[in-house]
């Protein structure tokens, strides 16, 4: 068929009117704002690769064209969700995704033919029908903006100075402090939606603990002179960027942990500097993804994966760590990709020959896949034991 450009927008619009109502009924019923999200995502895509693209390149578009066309706007979507930091679950957005273009592909060979008989010889053009189409998706819009701004979670500014802590934080809200801002005795979150950013958080148990939480976002925080852990994550779902934790207090203290949260959608540390505790980043039973961070001088692991979690550890650093660089154990799931691991020191005090300067260590029935990692200055670079499996490539089991 030949679409003009108008025929292009309007059948876009028409088509994704009833997509986009479903994502509205779907945030309402979830309390989760990413179905409407994903599917303006969607709808901003097309229109824009329509205007672009499409409409140069394709001045005749053949019905087959819809599947390749499909793949490039899918690709597009996802993309643009994962920069903007859309949490959406993969497999229902897929489905949304899915479900829309099964409407649009309907409408266009089907629906809009026999409602609008000159379909085709308008060049995909609705008159009315396209405009009112387009007006309605706009008021969603401009609706949706509107219970958004009346809904959102306040956002409460710290000045710079001192403030005395623990901070407890049990419902949602953004937490956001000025340079110079301190929070000293530590934070707690207990609430889903709750985002931490731009502070220095001294002292406390734990320097930022988080409890039964989901959707939590901890960014550009240092943390320094926790007792315990820097941050301490517990059957929570959160996402930490550039953070840095150092100067640790007790000698078995953990720059950053995420445990016991395997129910919970994947966790997310990236762009983070640990320096010094006991372990960097460790995860226990939990879905995590490690990517671009730097450990240093931790004295029993830099970052472990460990009791069943699912873990894919990516471009980190790890450096001079004692005993183990990168561990990965108890029958978790581990990829191991494109790390730097180096002068990882062997750890004779222990005594125990499975610390004696090992970059990966993969034990006791886990399932390591290894890819394009660099070693440097390590006593041992890769060992297994205990049942574990390591493949040297893609990971053989799911991400």
């Amino acid at each position: 068929m030949s679409y003009t450009l108008r025929g292009r927008i309007e059948s876009r619009f028409a088509a994704g009117l009833l997509p986009l109502l479903v994502a509205v009924l779907l945030a309402t019923g979830l309390r989760e704002w990413w179905p409407l999200v994903v599917a303006l995502l969607m709808l901003g895509v097309g229109v824009a690769l329509d205007v672009a693209l499409f409409h140069r390149l394709l001045p005749y578009q053949p019905g087959w064209a819809a599947v390749p066309l499909g793949v490039l706007e899918l690709a597009a979507v996802m993309g643009l969700a994962r920069l903007a930091g859309v949490q959406a679950p993969l497999v229902p957005a897929l489905a949304l995704f899915a479900g829309a273009w099964l409407v649009a592909q309907l409408c266009g060979h089907a629906l809009f033919p026999r409602a609008h008989l000159t379909y085709g010889e308008d060049g995909g053009e609705l008159g009315r029908a396209g405009q009112a189409s387009i007006a309605a998706i706009l008021a969603v819009v401009a609706s949706a903006g509107v219970v958004a701004a009346a809904t959102a979670p306040p956002t409460i500014h710290l000045e710079a100075g001192v403030h005395r802590g623990p901070l407890v934080l049990d419902r949602a809200q953004t937490l956001v402090g000025e340079p110079g801002t301190i929070v000293q005795g530590g934070i707690v979150i207990t609430a889903d939606g709750v985002r931490v950013r731009d502070l220095e958080v001294v002292g406390g148990q734990h320097g930022i603990e988080i409890r039964n939480a989901e959707g939590v976002v901890i960014e550009d925080v240092l943390v320094r002179g926790a007792e315990l852990d820097g941050i301490s994550a517990r059957q929570s779902q959160v996402t930490i960027r550039d953070c840095a934790v150092r100067a640790l207090r007790s000698p078995k203290a953990q720059g950053i942990d995420i445990s016991f949260a395997l129910h919970r959608p994947p966790s997310r540390v990236e762009g983070c500097a640990v320096e010094g505790g006991y372990e960097g980043i460790v995860a226990h039973f939990a879905h995590v993804r490690l990517e671009r961070n730097r450990v240093t001088e931790t004295r029993l692991r830099g970052i472990t994966v460990t009791e069943m979690s699912m873990g894919v550890v990516e471009e980190n650093t790890v450096e001079r760590a004692l005993g183990i660089g990168i561990f990965c154990s108890d029958y978790s799931h581990c990829e191991i990709a494109e790390n730097r691991v180096a002068q990882t020191r062997p750890d004779y005090e222990s005594g125990n020959p499975t610390r004696m300067g090992i970059a990966i260590f993969t034990y006791y029935g886990a399932m390591a896949a290894l890819r394009d990692n660099v070693f440097d200055g390590n006593a041992s670079d890769v060992v297994t034991l205990m049942n574990a499996e390591v493949r040297h490539g893609r990971p053989w089991f799911g991400r």
